[in-house]
C-alpha cells in the first residue's frame, strides 16, 4: 500500500460491508450453526423474556432517530478501532488491524480524503489519546501501553503489572498532569478470542494508571467486566471507564474528597459500550457496538444462558447478535441527551465529533463512517 492515497464511497441502501471480511473477522466469524440450535436459543430467549417480564426492548427506537451515513477511505483502513482528532492539523489518527496508525485528513467531501501510513506499532493499536505536547498514547491489544513520539518513535511504556502480563490493553486517555489512565480488558483472553471473555461474563479486567515520572503502573480497580474505553472528565476530577458486559460507565475519582472512590456515571445503557470520548460543549460520546437485542440482554443477565452460549461458541463458532449500533450522547452528569443509531452503525467501536460531523470507527470495517449532524434534530430524552 502506498504511503498516502485517496478513497471515497457514496453510502448506499444495502450494507456497504456486506461482502467484506477482515482477517480478524475471519478468525472469529461464525461457523455454520444447526437450525435446531438456533431455534432452541430463540425459543429459550422468548420463554425467559416472558417468564421474567423483560418486556419489549424497543425503547431505544422511541428515543432515537435513524441516521443516514457515508463511508470514508474505503479499503485503506482495516479495522479503524479508535479515533483521536488533531484539530490543528485537521487529521484523525486511527489504529488498524495491520498495525498501522494512520492519519486521515478531514475534508468536506469524502472524495478529498487522504490516508497516510503514519507509524506501525508491530501490534494491534486500539485505544488512542493525543497528549497536549503532540505525542500519541496507544493501548495496543498485543503489545501493551505505548507512546508514539512526535519523531514517530514507538516506545513500550508498560506491558505488565504485579507480575501479570496485559492480554488485551484496550482504552486510554491522558490527564492534564500527564498521568495516563488505561484498561486491560481481560487477563485471560487475547484479542483473537476476546468474544469468549464477553460471553463468559467473568471479571477479568483491570483499570490502571501509568505515572510518566516514576514509570510505574498502579492498578486502581480490579475484577472488572471487560473494561473498555477510558476518558478523563472535563474538570479533571474523575476518570470514566466503560464496562462492556455490564452495559455501564463508571467513574473513578482522582481529585477531591472522593479521591480513590468509584461512582456511577451512566448505567443501563441501551446497548453494548465500547469507547467513550469527551467532545466538548458538555458532551461525552459513547460508542454502542450494538443495541440491546433480546439475545444480548439474556446473555448479560443470566449466567446459565451464557454457559450455553459459551458451549455453542466453543464447538460451532461465534453467535451473530449485533444490530443497530450507534453513538449515545450523555451530558456531564452521565444522563443521555441524544442517540444516533442505524443498522449500518452496528459494530462501531468509537465516535468523535469533528466540526459538523460524527466520525465512527470499527474493529472490523475497512473504512470510517460519518454523518452530518446538521441533518438531524434529535429531541431530548425524557
Amino acid at each position: 500500500m502506498s504511503e498516502s492515497g485517496r478513497a471515497s464511497s457514496n453510502y448506499f441502501s444495502s450494507s456497504p460491508h456486506s461482502n467484506y471480511e477482515s482477517p480478524t473477522k475471519r478468525r472469529i466469524r461464525a461457523k455454520p450453526i444447526l437450525l435446531t440450535s438456533l431455534f432452541a436459543i430463540t425459543l429459550m430467549a422468548a420463554l425467559v423474556a416472558i417468564i421474567y417480564g423483560l418486556g419489549p426492548l424497543n425503547r431505544i427506537h422511541r428515543l432515537s432517530r435513524p441516521t443516514r451515513s457515508e463511508v470514508v477511505a474505503v479499503g485503506e483502513l482495516v479495522g479503524p478501532e479508535d479515533l483521536a482528532y488533531d484539530k490543528r492539523r485537521r487529521v484523525i489518527y486511527t489504529g488498524c488491524e495491520d498495525g498501522w496508525i494512520k492519519r486521515v485528513t478531514v475534508a468536506d467531501s469524502v472524495a478529498d480524503t487522504v490516508v497516510e501510513n503514519w507509524v506501525n506499532t508491530g501490534g494491534r493499536p486500539l485505544g488512542l489519546a493525543l497528549e497536549k505536547s503532540g505525542e500519541l498514547m496507544v493501548a495496543d491489544g498485543y503489545k501493551g501501553l505505548l507512546r508514539v513520539t512526535r519523531e514517530k518513535r514507538v516506545e513500550v511504556l508498560a506491558d505488565e503489572v504485579e507480575g501479570l502480563k496485559f492480554k488485551l490493553t484496550d482504552g486510554v486517555d491522558v490527564a492534564e498532569d500527564g498521568t495516563i489512565y488505561f484498561t486491560d480488558a481481560t487477563y485471560k483472553y487475547s484479542l483473537d478470542d476476546y468474544y469468549n471473555d464477553i460471553v463468559e461474563g467473568k471479571p477479568h479486567g483491570r483499570f490502571m494508571k501509568y505515572n510518566p515520572k516514576t514509570k510505574k503502573v498502579t492498578v486502581l480497580v480490579r475484577n472488572l467486566f471487560f473494561p473498555n474505553g477510558v476518558v478523563v472528565s472535563s474538570d479533571q476530577r474523575f476518570v470514566i471507564y466503560c464496562e462492556t458486559i455490564k452495559k455501564r460507565c463508571r467513574k473513578y475519582y482522582i481529585a477531591g474528597p472522593k479521591k480513590g472512590k468509584i461512582g456511577e456515571f451512566c448505567r443501563n445503557l441501551p446497548g453494548i459500550p465500547d469507547n467513550i470520548h469527551y467532545v466538548g460543549q458538555g458532551q461525552y460520546y459513547v460508542a454502542l457496538t450494538t443495541s440491546l437485542t433480546p439475545q444480548w440482554d439474556l446473555l448479560l443477565r443470566y449466567p446459565f444462558i451464557r454457559k450455553v452460549a459459551a458451549m455453542i461458541i466453543k464447538y460451532m463458532g461465534r453467535l451473530q447478535l449485533e444490530e443497530n449500533g450507534g453513538v449515545l450522547v450523555v451530558n456531564l452528569e452521565g444522563k443521555p441527551t441524544a442517540h444516533y443509531y442505524d443498522i449500518e452503525l452496528s459494530l462501531i467501536s468509537s465516535g468523535i465529533k469533528v466540526e459538523n460531523y460524527i466520525y465512527c470507527g470499527s474493529l472490523t470495517y475497512p473504512y470510517l463512517v460519518r454523518f452530518d449532524l446538521k441533518k438531524y434534530s434529535i429531541p431530548p430524552f425524557p
